[in-house]
């Protein structure tokens, strides 16, 4: 329970970090790279009257895999991995 706890307000703390990271540098990298100059989260097919934004899935993607590996690695570097382990 407390592995829960920690990991939820380290999720918390770190989300602010990470969306600032994916929008200013990853997405506007990645458009460059697909030739969207306004950045990834605008990358979009059009489909008869609809506007498939299949960039803003791709960018939400990226931030919640980098919160994931940040508490991962964060967990198991400070050996919060074994706290809810039984004794005995």
């Amino acid at each position: 329970m407390v592995g829960l706890a920690i990991g939820f307000i380290l999720g918390a703390a770190v989300a602010k970090v990470v969306s600032a990271l994916v929008n200013d540098i990853a997405n506007p990298l990645l458009g460059i790279l697909i030739g969207k100059s306004e950045g990834l989260k605008e990358a979009s097919v059009q489909v008869g009257s609809a506007k498939v934004l299949w960039g803003d899935l791709v960018s939400t993607v990226i931030d919640f895999l980098v919160v994931a590996l940040v508490i991962y690695i964060v967990v198991k570097m400070a050996g919060l991995d074994k706290l809810d382990k039984k004794k005995g």
